[in-house]
């Protein structure tokens, strides 16, 4: 890691990414070691969440250590309290913070104002832990991440831009197919293409899914309208319209291909239900593995 914290997949820029999946496959398979013996989770949220906050508290527990929730209402982050006091007082209590932002310069906030590790568990910039598991799920999969090629169909969101920054590191292929206005930031790509140029990966971008999918070992998609976008959910409807994931498109890829998606998902819009329910689909091993990839960043943050 580049630091005490992980905020983004960048952070994992000195790691060697399949190393770190062979690892947590390992300690997926060891049972419940207690490498956190005696260590305390803050599990500090802005958004309310099924598998992040299950998938932590879990993980944390079957580590030896415990986890305490506080909601929104307790906390009120920058509106009851500043970040940084509430970064400096949750130092004194706990040995690890975890947060799930609306905006990320929070978490950056509290990152830089905590003395212990802080996680991103979600932003509207990054989502870098479902990004570790769906690369655990892909490694498990695969036996290898480097020389695959990973097609995302829909918007360039928080979960595509970490998706991109993984692929770019592990040497994976990156194609995203978008409609015009919803494809990823320009400075997004300026990152993950220094990355790429490193590990020989091709990231496409394309209007088009057909092209995206074709020859990709795993298509995923993602919600058309996230949290907080429910204001945007007709426009975009009517903008996604054509990015379904459904038989026929999903038959464009690889015999062998796994489509994922990171859940929750809306059936009948961006995924049909044989698709999703279908024999190449692992999106609830994905929503498992957020706990064993999740194990392993905590055993490895807190020196386990």
């Amino acid at each position: 890691m580049k630091g005490k914290d992980f905020l983004s997949i960048s952070d994992m820029a000195d790691e060697d990414i399949t190393s770190f999946m062979a690892g947590a496959v390992k300690l997926k398979a060891q049972g419940l070691p207690a490498l956190c013996d005696g260590k305390t989770l803050a599990i500090l949220f802005e958004k309310p969440s099924l598998r992040t906050r299950v998938s932590f508290e879990v993980a944390m527990r079957q580590l030896g250590g415990e986890a305490i929730y506080i909601s929104p209402a307790e906390v009120g982050l920058g509106e009851r309290e500043s970040v940084p006091d509430v970064a400096r007082v949750l130092s004194r209590y706990v040995d690890i913070i975890t947060a799930r932002t609306f905006s990320h310069t929070t978490v950056e906030v509290l990152a830089d104002y905590a003395s212990v590790p802080v996680i991103n568990a979600l932003s509207d910039r990054e989502h870098p832990c479902q990004a570790l598991a769906d690369f655990l799920t892909i490694y498990e999969k695969k036996s290898k991440l480097a020389g695959l090629t990973l097609a995302f169909i829909g918007d360039g969101n928080n979960i595509a831009y970490s998706l991109l920054l993984a692929a770019a590191l592990a040497g994976m292929n990156f194609h995203i197919a978008s409609p015009a206005g919803y494809n990823l930031k320009k400075e997004m790509l300026e990152v993950a293409r220094g990355y790429a140029a490193r590990s020989s990966s091709k990231i496409l971008l394309t209007e088009e899914p057909g092209r995206a999918v074709s020859g990709a070992d795993i298509v995923y998609t993602d919600v058309w309208a996230s949290m907080g976008q429910e204001a945007e959910s007709e426009v975009r409807a009517r903008a996604f319209a054509g990015y379904q994931v459904d038989k026929k498109l999903l038959s464009q890829a690889k015999a062998d291909a796994i489509f994922m998606h990171d859940l929750p998902a809306h059936r009948g819009e961006e995924v049909t239900d044989d698709v999703i329910d279908g024999p190449q689909s692992v999106v609830f091993d994905q929503a498992e593995n957020r706990m064993h990839a999740q194990k392993a960043l905590l055993a490895k943050l807190l020196g386990g």
